[in-house]
């Protein structure tokens, strides 16, 4: 939902904070909230005003007529005031069918005044305008505010001036002092409602005195999707739920989540004690499975609503699965059990198989709860990899323990809502009617054919109703005006006039798309494909975050290459074939993209793929396009599609469903909806009732879509070769009765089959806004029931619900076929397209040896995992820098002193100063101007025998010797006899004498902790005799870590001796010098940097040069 309420707190702190700024003129809001955790003592000390002053106070809980329900104090003191909200803090209210508990209350000062000195004023948008009411009398007494109130109406992109507030709404103010006043008043509300993105702002009363102006009692809504536009001036934001449905922190958490993620999550608990739960995907969907659920009886049971949708990951999806089944299973067992529904239409571009996979996660960790609340789950999806994700749940429904029935698209969308509820029988076996690999393989399209052929009346089962009541049809007149029906003087049904009145798209349709949407656009190019089109109909892509260049695409079987540019001038420039542009920015650049776009007079029709454009700017885009003529399909949307010859984006999802479909030739329905989601499922339906269609468009679930209902259904009534229209309407706004008007006065005469989902809306006893922004009531006229209603009445053909919607498009259709009015198409089976590997693969048809193996990390889950340890646990359990080295260096979790000593080895192998090669290296790089890994990688090409790199050697000639029982003379006399140094032996600095601390330090702690240290022993004894003949002759820190290593490695058992042998033989041991030095190589490098120290060059008198003394 864009247009959300806010607290009249929240409201006049805006206020204060913005008004004044425009030369309002207003007295400033004081005002005090209470609720539960309020402490009074403070109370007072914060706002000492509270004491001097006659107080006012009301619940603060988006209630309405609160002076009309007795929910004022009025000249109170601050003791009354105390009292007065203690006897109502935390007690039932019962307003309308809600009851819900006063929690939140405002305290103000009481303002004396008369009621003459009361006046009313309101600002709110619509599609075209923002509209404010005045009244020169307000208070709880007004009454009807729309009949009485002076209205002004100021055009989306036009400014206010005072002239306008003066002589059109403050005729009956009669003195010029105060209507001077409110005047300035008025317009600066108005430019604070503008720039602040409100929707709605009401105050009644505002009190106007000789001396100020008071806003006393106000009503606000701000437009939610302007946040990252506002937040600085807002502040944040707490969007309180209606009254009588309380917020949840649940609810919170999964509000979080959507606006964190570019998919869309929602939920609200409608009754925590409920029986059925719903987890749907798409936001139209939902709608429609809570409208069945509530129609066959469940609406006191229904648990909750809400939707996923927009591609969620499978973590996002495993997380919204989570927060359900824990609400499911905390609340009070049922005595009949519980049912979860998890349905949904046929998806676009979610992939199925992926958001199953976090679902099957989450119901496997709730497993025995579900169990012992008797938990049964229904669930029907299609979509891409749909097939996958269906197997994987009847599989892991074998194992669940609780009854767990699947279903896909041989099923009605809303089926399982009756077998849930007991209302439908529950199919043994599903038939299934198509799958991906048979569809995508030469032939495949003859079985669906033969399938249809097979059913006496071509109807598929699953679009049969759930009763056998037969449908009464008005009878179809003939209509020899195949779409010429009297349009005159009504253009006002039409947003551009006749300038939509054409044909969006056609076989030689080109486009460009905005944005590096690549799945999106040969999703497009294999539509063109299979629809035989000569060619391609993506001629370019914009994306300015990169350079000009080519992105390879299919043709078929063939590779392309379409060109991609930094400027929308140099695409359009050079494509003057383009009409289209497919808009894939995001909500905040979506704006920007679509005006730069429009000023290019070519292209005549801009899709706009973002939800949450913030409303005014969607408004502003309306205007300009009408200007010039241009069609706007969205934002919100998934785009339409006109079969054989374009479809925008990913409408129509996979191939597979394309062709089930039918979409790759023209049908004779026509159809326009609000969602995207549905719009996939009637492809389905009326390929399934009908012949199929020949256009849809999804309008955009946002409150304001670009194009209505009406553009769109005129269009088809213009159009010859459209027979039949079916429109899938919803709660929220009036444009249905548009087509209403239409039907009664003449400019729709073909059939229309209508619906309008969110019936379920009037019975719950709070509001509840669902998934699409726009599908909101504000007025009983809005109500999804009052406009199937009105449809009906006007002409169109209503079924009972949507279930009946596939049955009654069939009867429709078969009328005119009888009539002769249609006449079916003649199949032509279409070309096949090669599936693609990533797919094809993911789907589990062909096989591919894997490039890599590993077995360290896996980053392909719910969270990342070392060596089968979840990151969570690696970070809970604090095995620290030891514990990871353990993990993704020998696959197991070590003992803690194994950890302590990987830590000590490195800490004391970091840095020994600048002089060493490979310090000195760094530091000549760094000076050099090289970046850090450059710096680096040169420090670290560096290790070697001679340099930090002896620990392999040393643990390896140690090794040898101790396995072979030289004794440590034998050892040392042999590799003096050989001309080998003992690699870990030796020091240039430190002696006998002059020990060094590091090794002092690792020996300590390897002889208490380690369980057996036999080579580190040998060793020590080894040193002995070197240093016997050279005091300089020590174990040094590379022979002490080597030692210690291959003690661990042997004697820790952790390792068999053969995995022990494989690490030393692998050059494991040298791995914690490497690691440990790199830090301080990364240290000296930012050192110089620091240091600002210039280019590094070695000094002559440092170099010795032995040059012949002449050429030879």
């Amino acid at each position: 939902m864009s247009a959300k309420a806010i607290t009249e707190a929240t409201g006049k702190d805006i206020l204060n904070r913005h008004l004044n700024q425009h030369g309002a003129g207003a007295a400033t809001c004081r005002f005090a909230t209470v609720n539960a955790e309020t402490e009074w003592s403070k109370l007072s000390i914060d706002h000492p005003w509270l004491l001097t002053t006659p107080l006012v106070v009301k619940p603060d809980q988006l209630i309405k007529r609160r002076g009309k329900l007795g929910l004022i104090g009025v000249k109170k003191t601050f003791d009354q005031v105390k009292q007065w909200v203690g006897e109502r803090l935390n007690k039932d209210q019962k307003i309308g069918n809600a009851v819900g508990k006063l929690r939140n209350f405002i305290i103000e000062p009481f303002i004396p005044h008369t009621e003459a000195e009361e006046m009313y004023v309101c600002i709110y948008s619509h599609r075209s305008a923002d509209t404010i009411l005045f009244y020169h009398q307000g208070g709880v007494d007004i009454g009807d505010v729309d009949a009485k109130a002076v209205k002004l109406e100021v055009p989306v992109d036009s400014a206010l001036s005072l002239a306008d507030v003066k002589t059109t709404l403050l005729k009956a103010v009669t003195d010029a002092s105060k209507k001077e006043r409110i005047a300035k008043f008025i317009y600066a509300l108005y430019q604070t409602f503008a720039d602040l993105y409100f929707t709605y702002l009401e105050i009644n009363p505002l009190v106007v005195t000789a001396d100020s102006l008071y806003i006393l009692d106000l009503a606000a809504k701000l437009d939610s999707t302007a946040d990252f536009i506002c937040r600085p001036k807002w502040g944040e934001i707490d969007y309180p739920p209606p009254f009588g449905r309380d917020a949840y922190p649940e609810e919170a958490y999964i509000a979080d989540l959507d606006a964190k993620s570019g998919a869309s999550l929602k939920l609200t608990i409608l009754n925590r004690n409920g029986r059925i739960w719903t987890m749907v995907a798409g936001g139209g969907a939902s709608v429609i499975y809570s409208d069945t659920i509530c129609d066959l009886g469940g609406a006191s049971e229904l648990a909750n609503y809400g939707e996923y949708s927009g591609a969620p990951s499978e973590q996002q999806t495993y997380e919204y699965a989570k927060t359900i089944l824990n609400l499911m299973t905390s609340s009070p067992k049922h005595p009949d059990g519980k049912v979860l529904i998890t349905g949904g239409g046929i998806a676009n571009f979610t992939n199925v198989a992926a958001t199953f996979q976090g679902i099957i996660t989450a119901l496997r960790e709730f497993q025995p709860k579900l169990v012992e609340h008797n938990v049964s789950i229904y669930v029907r999806r299609a979509g891409p990899n749909y097939q996958e994700g269906l197997r994987r749940m009847r599989d892991f429904g074998g194992t669940l323990g609780i009854p767990l029935h699947v279903f896909g698209p041989e099923t009605h969308m809303t089926a399982i809502c009756g077998m849930a509820l007991g209302k439908r029988p529950i199919p043994q076996v599903a038939s299934v009617e198509f799958s991906t690999a048979n569809f995508l393989l030469p032939g495949g399209q003859q079985a669906q054919a033969d399938l249809k052929a097979a059913t006496s009346d071509g109807l598929s089962p699953a679009l049969r109703s759930t009763t056998a009541q037969s449908i009464k049809l008005p009878p179809i007149s003939a209509d020899e005006s195949d779409g010429v029906a009297n349009t005159n003087n009504h253009q006002q049904g039409n947003s551009n006039g006749s300038n939509l009145n054409r044909k969006f798209f056609s076989n030689t349709t080109k486009a460009i798309v905005w944005g590096m949407q690549q799945r999106a656009v040969q999703s497009m190019l294999d539509f063109d494909f299979i629809c035989r089109r000569d060619e391609p109909s993506v001629v370019a892509m914009v994306y300015p975050f990169t350079g000009d260049h080519k992105q390879k695409y299919y043709w078929g079987h063939k590779e392309i290459l379409i060109p991609v540019y930094k400027k929308m001038s140099d695409a359009i420039n050079k494509h003057k074939e383009v009409d289209v542009m497919v808009n894939f920015a995001s909500l905040r650049s979506a704006y920007d993209s679509t005006l730069e776009v429009l000023e290019f007079p070519q292209i005549r029709t801009v899709a706009i793929i973002a939800e949450g454009i913030p409303e005014n700017m969607t408004r502003k885009l309306i205007v300009e396009a009408n200007k010039k003529g241009v069609a706007i399909i969205g934002p919100a949307t998934v785009g339409g599609v006109k079969p054989g010859c374009f479809k925008i984006g990913n409408t129509g999802g996979m191939l597979d469903n394309i062709l089930h479909s039918k979409l790759y030739r023209p049908g004779s329905v026509a159809y326009v909806s609000r969602s995207g989601g549905m719009s996939n499922e009637l492809n389905n339906i009326i390929s399934k009732a009908t012949d199929g269609v020949i256009e849809g468009i999804a309008i955009g679930g946002d409150r304001y879509p670009g194009s209505t209902f009406m553009d769109h259904i005129l269009r088809y009534q213009a159009d010859p070769e459209t027979k039949l229209i079916v429109l899938l309407g919803e709660v929220g706004g009036t444009e249905e009765y548009d087509v209403c008007a239409a039907l009664k006065d003449g400019r729709i005469t073909k059939p229309l089959v209508a619906w309008c989902i969110g019936t379920c809306a009037s019975m719950f006893t709070s509001e509840v806004q669902f998934g699409h922004a726009g599908s909101c009531a504000n007025s009983d006229r809005e109500t999804a029931t009052s406009k199937n209603k009105a449809l009906q009445v006007a002409g169109a053909y209503v079924p009972d619900s949507f279930d009946t919607l596939g049955e009654l498009i069939h009867h429709v259709y078969g009328e005119l076929v009888k009539t002769g009015r249609i006449v079916p198409r003649e199949e032509v089976p279409p070309p096949t397209v090669p599936m693609d590997y990533s797919w094809a693969r993911e789907l589990g048809l062909i096989r591919k040896p894997a490039s890599f193996m590993t077995s360290i990390c896996d980053e392909r889950g719910q969270e990342l995992m070392y060596a089968g340890m979840p990151i969570s646990e690696v970070l809970n359990k604090d095995v620290g820098i030891g514990g990871v080295i353990s993990l993704l260096w020998f696959q197991r979790c070590l003992p803690s002193y194994v950890c302590k000593f990987f830590e000590m080895c490195l800490m004391v192998t970091a840095d020994h100063g600048p002089a060493v090669s490979g310090a000195h290296n760094t530091i000549v790089c760094a000076r050099a101007g090289k970046d850090l890994v450059s710096s680096v990688v040169s420090g670290l090409l560096t290790i070697g025998d001679r340099f930090g790199g002896a620990l392999d050697g040393s643990a390896r000639q140690f090794s040898e010797a101790y396995d072979t029982n030289l004794h440590p003379m034998e050892f040392v006399n042999k590799m003096r006899k050989e001309g080998k140094l003992i690699l870990g032996i030796g020091h240039r600095v430190k002696s006998i004498n002059n020990p060094d601390v590091r090794v002092k330090i690792i020996k300590e702690f390897v002889m208490e902790n380690f369980p057996q240290c036999p080579l580190l022993k040998y060793a020590l004894e080894v040193e002995k005799i070197t240093t016997n003949k050279k005091p300089n002759l020590i174990l040094n820190v590379d022979g002490v870590i080597a030692t210690a290593f291959v003690d661990m490695l042997r004697n820790s058992g952790s390792f068999t001796s053969e995995e022990a042998q494989e690490y030393i033989n692998v050059g494991a041991i040298n791995s914690l010098f490497v690691l440990g030095r790199s830090i301080g190589f990364i240290g000296h490098y930012m050192d110089q940097k620091r240091l600002k120290q210039g280019l590094y060059r070695h000094p002559w008198d440092d170099i010795s040069y032995v040059i012949p003394e002449q050429y030879n």
